[in-house]
């Protein structure tokens, strides 16, 4: 009966921790992750709303919390929650399992303290970077944490970029997603000079200025660029 009741508490401070983490869960997904019947879910639900937890339910969607519902132990500004996301993204290559499990235990916790404006940003910014292959060797630059920012805050940034035969030129660019190959971070930017998706590595950005002005946010994911332009 303890370790029952042990595992309980431990399966309703886990389904808390998820509801901070996202936005929306059903009971399906719920019960899918704690390997447990949705009815079982529906009674750790009231559980947590008699324990006086606001959780709502939308009818179709599924829970989630109250708006500014959380308990923050510490808080982080945008750019560390972004580094975090990045961070994550890298140990995902990792080939220990049980690693990559607590690391993305950890994660969610640390999610689950992030409002939810930020939080929105941070998941967008998984969804635009991709690791095609591990960083062995990676290009010096100073600009990437300015440029994980710019392309959550959909902000136009002005570039001061030297191409390959060495030209200089200044462009004005909305930045997409973020590429890393073996040698280099890429930027995937609609360059405004071209009209068209360009990539641009983020070492021979010489001068890097974020603008006030928003863009429209492309309406497509990483995927979708990748199956439409390659």
């Amino acid at each position: 009966m303890i370790d029952n009741d042990t595992k309980r508490l431990s399966r309703l401070t886990a389904i808390l921790t998820q509801l901070q983490t996202r936005r929306t869960l059903t009971a399906t997904e719920l019960a899918k992750k704690f390997l447990v019947s949705t009815r079982t879910i529906y009674r750790d639900i009231r559980a947590l709303e008699q324990a006086g937890v606001p959780v709502l339910t939308e009818e179709g969607k599924g829970y989630r919390l109250m708006e500014g519902y959380r308990v923050p132990p510490v808080m982080f500004t945008e750019k560390q929650a972004n580094a975090l996301i990045l961070a994550e993204q890298l140990v995902l290559k990792n080939k220990d399992t049980s690693f990559v499990n607590d690391y993305i235990e950890a994660v969610e916790k640390v999610k689950a303290v992030l409002g939810y404006n930020v939080k929105d940003k941070a998941m967008l910014l998984a969804e635009r970077t991709r690791f095609e292959l591990n960083v062995k060797s990676a290009k010096s630059s100073n600009n990437l944490s300015d440029l994980q920012l710019a392309l959550t805050n959909f902000l136009v940034i002005k570039i001061e970029y030297i191409n390959e035969a060495g030209s200089i030129s200044d462009r004005f660019i909305e930045p997409f997603a973020l590429v890393s190959t073996t040698e280099n971070w890429l930027l995937i930017a609609w360059c405004r000079l071209r009209t068209e998706f360009r990539y641009f590595r983020i070492d021979r950005i010489r001068k890097l200025d974020i603008l006030d002005e928003k863009f429209n946010p492309h309406q497509m994911t990483l995927q979708q660029y990748f199956d439409k332009y390659y």
